[in-house]
């Protein structure tokens, strides 16, 4: 099941005199449960998409299909609903409440709920959990290394169980260790299904995914599977390896 369709997805802004493309006829599909890397310079048009995507922006013309919504049909409204539910953002700034303790900085999507979950601590409490920090709970972002700090927004991401995980450059501001940490945690969401679209310029970090979107001039440049990962599920004769 396609999760999101794209078709022939455009987006300009207007300035005083003149008109800036930015995105020009962008169309693809992206199935539940796919791990993506959408990579391309800065200026390609990858921040445009992801706004779009995450449906905190709307394309000048062009079709989106999330989860089987048409969204420039859906009211605001429903779009806050569609962001809170259904995806989860993690960018590369941080975005943590300073001196407020993780366990609550994970539970802020659910105080946007129409109905609090009474469940709300303990579903912080596993989304920490999942992301290596179930000793961090009453850390304040202050109190935490960089790399806590980004598991901090992931867990955040997870607190509603969203479809997809929608994450901007998450590596942007981690030392190389860190970021391989973080990665490893994207990889262990993937495994167990949820659906991972990344935004990057770093090939490192679009290497983790079973597919590469590469952008170009605010167009598709190429759309392909990942060799590496292909091979590494795989034996010297092909055959898949248990």
């Amino acid at each position: 099941m396609n999760l999101i369709e794209m078709n022939l997805i455009c987006k300009s802004y207007k300035n005083i005199g003149f008109e800036t493309e930015v995105l020009r006829d962008i169309s693809f599909s992206i199935e539940e449960g796919e791990y993506v890397s959408i990579m391309g310079p800065s200026g390609a048009g990858k921040s445009t998409l992801m706004a779009i995507m995450g449906c905190l922006d709307l394309p000048t013309s062009g079709t989106y299909y999330l989860d089987g919504e048409e969204v420039e049909k859906v009211s605001d409204r429903q779009l806050s609903r569609v962001r809170n539910e259904k995806i989860g953002f993690v960018f590369q700034a941080f975005h943590l409440l300073p001196g407020v303790k993780a366990l609550d900085n994970v539970m802020m999507p659910l105080m946007y709920c129409s109905k609090v979950p009474k469940d709300a601590k303990q579903r912080a409490k596993d989304a920490l959990a999942k992301v290596g920090l179930a000793d961090r709970t009453h850390h304040t972002p202050g109190q935490l290394s960089g790399g806590e700090q980004q598991r901090v927004t992931i867990a955040r991401a997870l607190i509603n169980h969203p479809k997809i995980i929608l994450a901007d450059e998450p590596t942007g501001n981690l030392d190389s260790t860190n970021g391989v940490e973080i990665m490893k945690t994207f990889d262990h969401l993937n495994e167990e299904g949820t659906t991972i679209i990344l935004i990057t310029h770093d090939m490192e970090v679009a290497r983790h995914a079973r597919r590469i979107i590469t952008f170009k001039d605010g167009q598709i440049e190429s759309d392909r599977i990942n060799a590496s990962i292909q091979k590494s599920k795989t034996g010297p004769s092909g055959a898949h390896v248990q």
